[in-house]
């Protein structure tokens, strides 16, 4: 029987590597939380001191406790989450809380979250921690094609104190016991991009009730704008300089857009990669390298991001 909104027990699961100075004070936070039971960190094997700090946080009595999970190898986000979810369903879990090593919820983020007990998975805003009016990554509404880019923008949006069918993973993002076990973990094998989405896609496949909260936010560093202009500005690219990324979001975009969307998606995202690299932002390294990611996802081959290691 599903335990009541007011008794769940709630793990919070941080993935980090090698970001030692933005772990810290994420712990310090969610170690001082209300109503969580306690923090399950997986280090990516960290080789900037993270593991020594987590193994004397671990061995730290006086505060919600923490739980190292330390890999030999670093599986990325995707295998981290994997492996984070994994660990806090089979330590008891209801509710789990997914965050980065670069977030700070807000000190009244879970409780803002926890208001809202009818979801399955659901998250807060992510906000610029240098300018907190506007959003890291932008919401598209739902029913049309309105990207919003500012707090207050989205909140006037927001129905009921939420925006229904949007989150933003796995960013201070709750997900429930019953949608785990009924939709899996996220997807080790994408190690890094997209693995977020596709557990977004994944839950709503399966009927889960998502939203975004609107009053609640996770502080975040600036990622710059997402997405290059391409076509006049009439669309855009994700366009990365870090060839790792780059490599993994060929990839990982043409398995996600064959499972969930159809080959003609598949087909557009490899004429717009064409076009961006031929055309707007001309590199042939780049084209080879696109090329190489999506004959990957075509193949299922999700062994060629090691060599950017």
């Amino acid at each position: 029987m599903p335990a009541s909104p007011d008794d769940r027990r709630i793990l919070a699961v941080v993935v980090t590597f090698n970001r030692l100075e933005l772990l810290r004070p994420l712990v310090a936070a969610l170690r001082s939380t209300p109503r969580l039971a306690g923090v399950v960190v997986v280090d990516n094997a960290s080789t900037d001191g993270t593991g020594a700090w987590l193994a004397a946080e671990a061995a730290r009595t006086d505060a919600v406790p923490v739980q190292v999970v330390a890999l030999d190898d670093n599986l990325g986000g995707a295998g981290g989450f994997h492996v984070g979810l994994e660990r806090a369903v089979a330590d008891g879990a209801d509710l789990v809380w997914l965050m980065d090593d670069d977030g700070l919820p807000g000190d009244d983020c879970l409780e803002r979250l926890l208001a809202h007990h009818d979801l399955d998975f659901w998250g807060p805003l992510v906000v610029d921690n240098a300018d907190t009016g506007r959003l890291v990554f932008p919401i598209r509404l739902p029913g049309g094609t309105t990207v919003v880019h500012r707090l207050d923008d989205v909140r006037r949006a927001a129905v009921d104190g939420r925006i229904a069918d949007i989150v933003i993973p796995f960013n201070g993002v709750l997900v429930t016991r019953e949608l785990v076990e009924r939709i899996g973990l996220p997807r080790s094998e994408f190690f890094i991009w997209g693995d977020d989405h596709e557990y977004r896609l994944r839950a709503e496949q399966a009927g889960a009730r998502i939203a975004t909260v609107v009053d609640a936010c996770v502080l975040h560093p600036s990622v710059g704008d997402l997405g290059s202009p391409m076509l006049g500005g009439r669309t855009t690219y994700n366009h990365s300089p870090s060839e790792l990324k780059h490599y993994c979001m060929s990839r990982n975009n043409v398995v996600n857009l064959r499972t969930y969307r159809g080959w003609p998606f598949v087909l557009a995202f490899v004429l717009k990669t064409l076009w961006f690299y031929g055309v707007t932002k001309p590199s042939w390294r780049r084209l080879r390298l696109s090329a190489s990611g999506i004959t990957a996802g075509l193949r299922n081959d999700f062994t060629g991001h090691r060599r950017f290691l």
